[in-house]
C-alpha cells in the first residue's frame, strides 16, 4: 500500500501554508513582486485553476509530420547518419532532399481549428498545450525571430497558432505552448556551446524576444519549457524571464509552468514538475506534478509505420489517469496530426473513449486531491480520491465482490457506483480489515461506462471524509 508518509505530510503542508500566505498577502495589500531567483520564484501559488484541471491535451506538430517517420527527432537522426532514417530517406524521397525542403509540403490543408477545439472538449480536458516551437526551430505561427521559417512565410501560409488558440477558447478550454529553448543546427546555438555557454548570442537575440513575443501575441496560460538540458538555467536567463512572466505579463495571474530551465531545474523548480517524459511516481509528491505521455509507445509524433500495437489501450490510459491523479498529479496527454492537420482515427477514439469515461466518472477526477491513502491496501489496482464531501474509488478491474482493506465507512454510509447511478452498493465488514463491495445485483452490461469503475462515498452527516 502506498500512503503519504509524515515527512511528506510535513514538506506539503509547509509548502501550502507558505502558499496560503504569499497568496494573502498578495491579494489583500498588493500584487507580489517576484525576484529573478529561485528562492522567490518558487514561492508563487500555483493557480488554482491549473491543480483543478486534472486533465490536458497536448499536441505534437510540425515540419516532422510530413516524413512522419521514427520520431518527431527526425531531422536529428538522419542528420546524424542513423540507418534507419537514412534508408527510409533513400527509398522514399529523391536525392538532394532537405529537411527544409520539407516545410513546405506541411501544408495542413485539412486542419481545422475548430473540429480540433472540439475533440479536445469531448476528450474532457480543461486544457491544450500545442507544440509551437520544437527543437527543429519551426515556429507555428509568424514570429518575427524564425524568418522564412515559420508556418506563415512557409507551408500552410497560416497563423496556426492563432487559429487554434481561439477556437480552444472558445470551447471554455485554456490554451498553453509548448517551446523549445534550444535548436539542433541554429548557428548562435552553435556558437554558444563552442563557447562552453560561456556567451549567450542565442539567448539575447533568439530564446527570450521570442518568448516575450509569443506570451504577448497569445497569452498563453501553460508555458511548457523544453530543450534546456544541454545547459544550466543561468545561460537561459530563465529566472529573468520568469520573474517577468510573473510581474509584469498579461499572464501573470493565470500562467502555470513547467520544470525544464536548465539542466539543473528538473523535479526542482517551476510551478509543476514534469521530471522526465512520462513521469509517474506512484506516491504523492510535495509539489504539483504532472505526468505528460503519449499513446504511441516510441513517439509524440504521427508515425505512418506505427500498428495497433504499439497504442496504449483504453483501459491502459485510464489507469495513467486515475493512478496520477491520485497520487496528486495531472495527466497531460499527446495527440499526433497528420501533415495535412488531421487527427488520426486511433487518436480521435482514444480521446473520445476518455471523454466518455470521464463524463461519467469526472466526479471522482476533476477538482479532487489525494486521500489519506492513494492506492488500496489489500486489492491491486484501487486507487482513491476525495472532495471536501466524499472520497472516491476508482477501481481498474469489475470483480463481484470487491474487498476495500483502506475504507472503513460508517455504518449510515453509503457507497453508490457513477457508472451505475441511483443504486446503493451492498457492504459489509471484511473478515480481516476493511469492507467488502457486494457487486452481484449489479448488471456489468447495463453500466453507462465501463474501462475503469468509479465509487463515491456518500458519508453520513457528521463523517469527515480526510
Amino acid at each position: 500500500m502506498l500512503s503519504v508518509n509524515s515527512s511528506i505530510r510535513s514538506s506539503m503542508a509547509s509548502r501550502q501554508f507558505i502558499a496560503i500566505l504569499a497568496l494573502l498577502l498578495c491579494t489583500q495589500l498588493v500584487r507580489c513582486r517576484y525576484d529573478p531567483n529561485w528562492n522567490s520564484l518558487d514561492t508563487r501559488p500555483l493557480p488554482q485553476w491549473y491543480d483543478d484541471a486534472k486533465f490536458g491535451i497536448f499536441i505534437t506538430w510540425g515540419v516532422f509530420s510530413v516524413p512522419s517517420f521514427g520520431s518527431e527527432w527526425f531531422w536529428y537522426y538522419w542528420s546524424q547518419g542513423d540507418p534507419h532514417y537514412v534508408e527510409f530517406m533513400n527509398r522514399s524521397y529523391p536525392p538532394g532532399m532537405t529537411y527544409a525542403d520539407f516545410a513546405s509540403r506541411l501544408h495542413a490543408g485539412l486542419f481545422d481549428a475548430d473540429e480540433w477545439a472540439s475533440l479536445i472538449k469531448r476528450a474532457g480536458a480543461r486544457y491544450a498545450v500545442l507544440v509551437s516551437k520544437f527543437h527543429d526551430g519551426f515556429a507555428l505561427w509568424p514570429s518575427k525571430y524564425a524568418f522564412n521559417w515559420n508556418a506563415m512565410d512557409v507551408g500552410p501560409k497560416r497563423d496556426l497558432v492563432g487559429e487554434l488558440s481561439t477556437a480552444v477558447r472558445k470551447t471554455g478550454i485554456r490554451f498553453g505552448m509548448y517551446h523549445s529553448l534550444f535548436q539542433w543546427f541554429h548557428p548562435l546555438y552553435l556558437e554558444d556551446k563552442a563557447n562552453g555557454f560561456q556567451t549567450q548570442v542565442f539567448v539575447r537575440n533568439k530564446v527570450m524576444p521570442e518568448m516575450v513575443e509569443m506570451v504577448e501575441k497569445y497569452r498563453p496560460e501553460v508555458i511548457w519549457s523544453d530543450g534546456d538540458w544541454e545547459a544550466t538555467d543561468a545561460y537561459w536567463n530563465s529566472t529573468q524571464f520568469l520573474a517577468w512572466l510573473y510581474n509584469e505579463s498579461p499572464v501573470r495571474d493565470s500562467v502555470v509552468v513547467n520544470d525544464r530551465w536548465g539542466s539543473n531545474t528538473e523535479c526542482k523548480h517551476g510551478d509543476v514538475w514534469d521530471c522526465s517524459d512520462r513521469f509517474n511516481p506512484g506516491h504523492v509528491l510535495p509539489h504539483k506534478w504532472e505526468n505528460v505521455m503519449t499513446p504511441d509507445r516510441a513517439s509524440w509524433g504521427f508515425r505512418r509505420e506505427a500498428v495497433l500495437d504499439d497504442y496504449l489501450s483504453i483501459e491502459e490510459l485510464i489507469a495513467e489517469l486515475v493512478s496520477t491523479v491520485s497520487c496528486g498529479g495531472n495527466l497531460l496527454l499527446n495527440m499526433a496530426p497528420t501533415r495535412s492537420g488531421r487527427i488520426p482515427v486511433i487518436y480521435e477514439e482514444r480521446l473520445t473513449q476518455i471523454g466518455q469515461w470521464l463524463a461519467v466518472n469526472g466526479e471522482a477526477i476533476y477538482e479532487t486531491r489525494p486521500w489519506k491513502v492513494q492506492n488500496d491496501s489489500v486489492t491491486a489496482g484501487v486507487w482513491y480520491t476525495a472532495n471536501d464531501a466524499s472520497v472516491f474509488i476508482m477501481s481498474l478491474t469489475w470483480t463481484e465482490q470487491l474487498v476495500l482493506g483502506s475504507l472503513q465507512p460508517k455504518p449510515a454510509d453509503r457507497i453508490v457506483l457513477l457508472a451505475y447511478p441511483g443504486v446503493p452498493i451492498p457492504w459489509k465488514q471484511a473478515a480481516t480489515v476493511g469492507i467488502v463491495l457486494d457487486l452481484t445485483t449489479i448488471p456489468h452490461h447495463k453500466l453507462l461506462v465501463q474501462w475503469a469503475y468509479a465509487f463515491k462515498v456518500i458519508p453520513s452527516r457528521h463523517m469527515r471524509v480526510v
